[in-house]
């Protein structure tokens, strides 16, 4: 069953002002639209992230096969560097929509806290495994909440576009935009879509910090 945070008035307003720029899949990880017209900024790069990620799903389905199967995700007490936030600073409730989950999937979601002398405000980072249809739409999906999330919280501007940055020793697609200040980053594999909110972090800098937190929370 989805799960979905309430969300403020000026939340709600500020992703339809989103709309023009950010076409991402719809609400439905499983839905199509393949008369839609030719998104541009983000949304441009979304799309053509889509097809990147059919191309290093394949990839990574094969890598996958030939290592004994498919990847898991699960909760570290460490992702790259960082530390899950605990007690008052762990997370209350799901803040991202996951989509549907459906039996066999792991829905990972957790807060990490950044070093001292940064915004104070933890990496939000939310996964699932075991995703039964294309990984790169459920990508899309967590995108659409992760922004929601992000402008809910303070965030401002608007996504510019979404840049592919190596996706480290795992494969897959590793993609990152910004949102103001901050960086949206996200991956996928055969199995597998995770996405992150990293506050005042460059894109290029939240790419290279995912990559270590994915070896810690993949497997």
């Amino acid at each position: 069953m989805t799960r979905r945070r309430p969300l403020a008035a000026r939340t709600l307003l500020a992703t339809a002002a989103l709309a023009a720029t950010l076409t991402l899949a719809a609400c439905d990880p499983e839905g199509t639209d393949a008369d839609a017209a030719p998104p541009t900024s983000t949304s441009a790069a979304v799309s053509a992230s889509t097809s990147a990620s059919a191309s290093a799903s394949a990839s990574a389905s094969a890598s996958a096969s030939a290592s004994g199967g498919k990847r898991a995700l699960a909760e570290a007490a460490t992702a790259g560097g960082l530390t899950r936030a605990t007690g008052d600073a762990q997370l209350s409730d799901v803040p991202v929509d996951p989509g549907e989950m459906r039996e066999g999937m792991t829905l990972v979601e957790a807060n990490y806290r950044q070093a001292k002398g940064g915004s104070g405000r933890p990496v939000l980072f939310a996964g699932v495994d075991n995703v039964p249809e294309d990984p790169s739409k459920r990508r899309e999906h967590l995108w659409r909440g992760l922004i929601d999330y992000a402008l809910g919280e303070g965030s401002t501007g608007s996504p510019g576009t979404s840049v592919a940055y190596p996706a480290g020793p795992l494969g897959g697609n590793l993609e990152c935009f910004p949102l103001g200040a901050d960086a949206l980053c996200g991956w996928t594999d055969a199995s597998t879509a995770a996405v992150a909110l990293f506050p005042a972090t460059s894109p290029a800098d939240a790419a290279a910090r995912f990559v270590r937190m994915r070896a810690d929370l993949e497997h």
